[in-house]
């Protein structure tokens, strides 16, 4: 029982950061009806800022006190802040002239910013992965035979945090009933003074922040980053949205989760190189007897 114990804690913290970039793509695709594939790559984008400004900053070892989480807070925001910047020039001039065109253009124009994202951060980082320094203490300790860590701790709490503030943004304010209005009806919605342009711009700045808080979990939780990291972790994290029952916040949290503990469980009691197998045929699985995903039925209250 240990064992399976064990595997719950690493399959919720490794889900907690599916869940962050999960968010991410339900909140696109519920406003615009798009699969932003790029949304993985602004994921990784999210780590490389994170590491940049740890350079800039010159953090190379542990810090304790009220120093770690004043740069914890301040690490995480400039990662969210870039990459949200990142988010709403990709809107701007890659997706935005195309709202109008035939579905199949701005999908195509996905794949493409993409590759675009993928080759600047291989130029920018190098082909090789980065190391992060652990400025974070990460001790851990033991219940009944489980060990936790505090870097596991984080992951669960930012997720769990990041989801409470989204929803209260999305149902509790005015730029978020602007943003399900568009997500039922964009020409209602125009058509009641709501400026579509801003409101879509606003869901890729939000989702795209969320991504780079997500790279900055990713980066203090493995302590490496990748260029070619979002594409793996962008592939299962729009499967978990599906999951869960895409353009539904709440189904994106428990689609990351799931994903997450699938992934933990299949690697511990099948095989670790039959996870992806294991994760996409429970999506298959899902599709065939439930499209809608597992809380479809909320889709009426889709962002």
């Amino acid at each position: 029982m240990e064992l399976f114990f064990q595997q719950l804690v690493n399959g919720l913290s490794l889900g907690g950061i599916y869940a962050l970039i999960a968010l991410g793509y339900t909140m696109v695709y519920g406003i615009i009806e798009l699969i932003n594939f790029a949304h993985g790559d602004i994921y990784t984008l999210g780590s490389f800022f994170s590491l940049s400004i740890l350079t800039v900053l010159g953090i190379e070892s542990e810090m304790h006190g009220f120093p770690l989480i004043a740069a914890i807070i301040g690490i995480m925001a400039g990662a969210m802040v870039f990459c949200g910047i990142v988010g709403v020039l990709i809107e701007r001039f890659a997706y935005r002239p195309l709202r109008n065109a035939p579905r199949l253009a701005p999908l195509i124009t996905a794949i493409g910013v993409s590759f675009i994202l993928e080759n600047i951060m291989q130029l920018w980082q190098g082909p090789s992965p980065v190391p992060v320094p652990t400025f974070i203490p990460d001790p851990s300790f033991v219940i009944g035979g489980v060990s936790i860590e505090v870097k596991q701790i984080l992951v669960v709490g930012l997720a769990i945090v990041m989801m409470i503030l989204l929803n209260f943004f999305v149902y509790k304010t005015k730029l978020g009933k602007a943003m399900r209005a568009t997500a039922q009806d964009r020409d209602a919605a125009q058509l009641m003074g709501i400026n579509i342009n801003t409101t879509i711009m606003l869901t890729f700045l939000i989702g795209s922040a969320l991504a780079g808080s997500a790279g900055f979990v990713s980066g203090v939780y493995y302590g490496t980053t990748w260029f070619f990291n979002g594409f793996a972790a962008g592939l299962k994290a729009f499967t978990a949205a599906v999951l869960g029952g895409i353009g539904n916040l709440a189904g994106a949290m428990l689609g990351g989760f799931l994903i997450g503990l699938v992934e933990a469980f299949g690697a511990q009691y099948v095989s670790d190189q039959w996870t992806n197998v294991i994760v996409f045929s429970l999506l298959v699985l899902v599709l065939i007897f439930r499209p809608s995903g597992l809380l479809g039925e909320s889709l009426p209250n889709k962002v």
